[in-house]
């Protein structure tokens, strides 16, 4: 007799992966497409939601189904980067392509516009955020604005898991926490749409029903069957945002449980025991269950970031990889490790995309301060890794001023390859990681969505699932010398602030 299995999709940033899972927590098969980003003009960052999303989702569970029987999946969660914006039509067909979530800044005028109407206060008084580039809200006001054919001809505005799960279901769903994600339009209180704040922007017709991330939002219908090769009728969950999933991913369940993700940015969600923990440099909002919450913290860039560097600084490396030599990235890690810790002076303001938190500054520009003709590669790429973990321990102090401490920081990611990059972020945040063993990332968080959602699984089997694994402690003496850096780090935003901000109103 063959055993049941679920099936995980995330749709990240630069890569959709997929996963089979068996009841034990076993992954049967896995499989990853790599994809791009689109930057029409600085400060946009778009996906190609048909090609991406709905395209690859379907090459991922193909390949997949190759190697098993699609009888035996029982379950489907999916996942995708969040919070985005699509606009897409009556039979869910894109108006245009996909706006990405914090990395893309062009909303700032309207972000300016809504505080003015609604008030910020108000705002953080109903939904417990500010508005910031990762907020969905002024986003569609800018498509209101800018693309006003493209706004009218619109049942729906979507996030790229509603969009996939209603590819694959018919029916137009989000989950609690991916909404709690769309400021201001999610009010905690109530957990609906709040109205007041789609005022002149949107009605809440336009916007897809709310279930918990574990719920059935349907059945593959004969046309996803068709196009995905799963059986048709087999249950989807509502499912999630990537960072959701990853969390779920490596068992951050109870209160004080924090998941630090290494990916295209660095986001951190630790689960609170009510919803009145909130900051304005924070979002705050439900967790994936009901009665859960947390608070969330984002960075801009992280992985995006150190693809940068690979992508402009070490072609040389990407030919000798391309050539069937050691991997880019790889070397490039060796290179970093070969720098002392604090990269011989070389201090990196992450800011390449603008910042999310602590900062919510979308004008804010990446800075490489320091810099002498004895500086190599390895320092300025060790220093890109430390910079990342100065912005890491801003949040971990931030948590801590709010009594939110976290009692465990469980890492994932593909920054967790890199043992440099964690050692250096244990030595400056003065915190212990640890690191679980199945790191597939948010595809295995999907699969146990899915086994919940068809009544063979609870959320604490992840504990099972992830046993065991590395743990990283901080070293005293490196931790010193990073103390007098990390001031640095963090009085240099302040001093170039006005500098950055000129330099976006000369439109660069």
């Amino acid at each position: 007799m063959t055993a049941d299995l679920f099936l995980g999709v995330d749709v990240g940033t630069y890569e959709t992966k997929g996963v089979l899972v068996a009841p034990d927590g076993r992954v049967e098969a896995t499989a990853a497409i790599g994809h791009a980003v689109i930057f029409p003009k600085a400060g946009w960052a778009e996906h190609d939601p048909e090609k991406t999303w709905w395209g690859e989702v379907c090459d991922v569970t193909r390949t997949l189904l190759r190697s098993v029987s699609a009888d035996r999946v029982k379950g489907v969660g999916i996942s995708a980067i969040g919070a985005d914006v699509l606009p897409v039509d009556e039979r869910m067909n894109p108006l245009r392509n996909g706006i990405l979530y914090g990395v893309d800044t062009r909303a700032v005028d309207e972000i300016a516009e809504m505080n003015y109407r609604f008030g910020e206060d108000a705002i953080f008084e109903a939904s417990g955020n500010v508005l910031s580039s990762q907020a969905t809200g002024p986003k569609v006001l800018w498509i209101m604005k800018n693309e006003p054919d493209v706004y009218a001809k619109a049942r729906w505005f979507v996030s790229a898991t509603t969009f996939i799960v209603a590819r694959l279901t018919g029916r137009v769903v989000i989950d609690h926490f991916s909404a709690g994600l769309h400021h201001p339009t999610y009010d905690p209180r109530t957990q609906g749409w709040n109205e007041d704040f789609l005022d002149g922007i949107l009605q809440v017709h336009r916007m897809p029903e709310i279930q918990w991330s574990h719920e059935v939002a349907g059945t593959v219908t004969d046309w996803a069957a068709e196009q995905t090769g799963l059986v048709a009728g087999t249950p989807v969950s509502t499912g999630t945002i990537d960072a959701g999933a990853e969390a779920l991913s490596v068992g951050v369940i109870e209160p004080g449980e924090m998941m630090l993700m290494y990916g295209s940015t660095v986001f951190m969600i630790q689960v609170t025991e009510n919803k009145a923990a909130r900051d304005r440099r924070l979002w705050a909002g439900p967790y994936l269950f009901p009665e859960t919450w947390c608070l969330l913290a984002g960075m801009a860039t992280s992985g995006s970031l150190t693809r940068w560097f690979r992508d402009h600084l070490a072609a040389d490396l990407l030919a000798a990889e391309a050539a069937g030599g050691q991997e880019a990235y790889a070397a490039l890690a060796t290179e970093a490790a070969a720098s002392p810790p604090g990269s011989n002076g070389v201090i990196v303001l992450p800011y390449f995309s603008g910042e999310r938190t602590p900062i919510n500054d979308p004008q804010a520009k990446g800075t490489i301060f320091g810099l002498s003709l004895t500086h190599t590669r390895g320092d300025l790429f060790r220093a890109v890794l430390e910079g990342i973990g100065h912005g890491i321990k801003q949040h971990v102090e931030l948590f801590t001023e709010m009594g939110a401490l976290p009692s465990v920081i469980r890492a994932v990611g593909g920054g967790t390859k890199n043992p440099t990059w964690l050692q250096s972020v244990s030595d400056i945040t003065g915190v212990r990681q640890e690191v679980p063993p199945v790191t597939v990332g948010a595809c295995y968080g999907d699969a146990v969505l899915a086994g919940i959602a068809v009544g063979e699984l609870s959320p604490e089997v992840i504990r099972d699932w992830q046993a065991g694994g590395a743990t990283v402690v901080p070293d005293p003496e490196t931790a010193a010398t990073y103390r007098p850096l990390h001031q640095i780090y963090s009085s240099l935003y302040g001093a170039t602030k006005e500098q950055m901000h000129r330099l976006h109103r000369l439109g660069y």
